[in-house]
């Protein structure tokens, strides 16, 4: 008991209430800390988006098209990464912690039940934003990209909040995937969704029938947004886009209810 008292004490207010800031902000420090120090999660989520960005935009590009290749590619390998971030941050990182009743213990416990989930999103956005910021930089020192400094602040914002949806993909996957099979799930779902949305060849150029089915499918949408930043968008308004990325964001989270409610009748009956 001597040992946890100080802890208890420094997360609760001077009025006797629990400062919810402090605990959720501990949270947050805590799971960023786990995820970053896991290389085989923290290398890979932020090499592998720049590993494509190197090869395609710089390496193999023949400057031909009507836009700025290195540009269009941060927004999309931009996308690519915090959605890898948060699928398999959020996604399979819960499942794991699922199948050991890691969750089942964060309920026991005092802290506030939101403090789990929105820590895990605040670290998808987190690496979201090291991904973002990094292909910004090599594209700017390497890639010959010129962006106003509003611009670079607006890609990168859209791009960390737009990591949201796909959080919450993450949490419908972690309440029915099992832990074992949770990483080949979650690849099934994320290569595919991002070749069908045009983030690794742009979706003109794909079949017409993928190019219709692209526009059902939050990765185009986060990045259309993201290529409206720096004018090279291919059709649609900003908020069709938007509302696109808050619909997915509510079936997913919806679908999330589903298994939520399924695990607590295999617990309580």
């Amino acid at each position: 008991m001597s040992a946890t008292a100080p802890v208890l004490t420094n997360l609760v207010s001077r009025g006797g209430q629990p400062n919810l800031v402090r605990i959720f902000a501990k949270e947050a420090k805590y799971e960023f800390l786990k995820s970053i120090r896991l290389p085989v999660f923290a290398v890979s989520t932020i090499l592998l988006p720049i590993m494509f960005y190197v090869l395609f935009g710089l390496l193999l590009n023949n400057k031909s098209g009507d836009f700025p290749i290195t540009t269009f590619l941060i927004a999309t390998y931009g996308t690519f990464g915090v959605m890898g971030a948060a699928l398999f941050g959020f996604g399979v990182g819960m499942t794991v912690e699922r199948g050991q009743g890691w969750l089942e213990l964060k309920r026991a416990s005092p802290m506030p039940p939101y403090a789990y989930f929105a820590a895990k999103v605040s670290t998808s956005m987190i690496f979201g934003a090291i991904i973002s910021l990094s292909l910004l930089l090599i594209g700017i020192v390497f890639g010959g990209v010129h962006l106003a400094a509003w611009q670079m602040v607006k890609m990168v914002s859209v791009l960390v909040f737009g990591c949201v949806p796909f959080c919450a993909l993450g949490l419908a996957i972690g309440y029915f995937a099992k832990p074992n099979s949770a990483p080949a799930m979650v690849n099934l779902i994320y290569l595919p969704l991002s070749f069908c949305s045009g983030l690794w060849v742009p979706v003109q150029f794909l079949p017409k029938t993928l190019q219709h089915f692209a526009t059902y499918l939050p990765p185009y949408h986060l990045s259309q947004l993201a290529l409206n930043v720096v004018g090279i968008g291919q059709g649609g308004s900003q908020w069709w886009h938007v509302r696109a990325l808050i619909g997915a964001t509510l079936l997913f989270l919806g679908i999330a209810r589903i298994g939520y409610s399924r695990d607590q009748g295999k617990l309580y009956g």
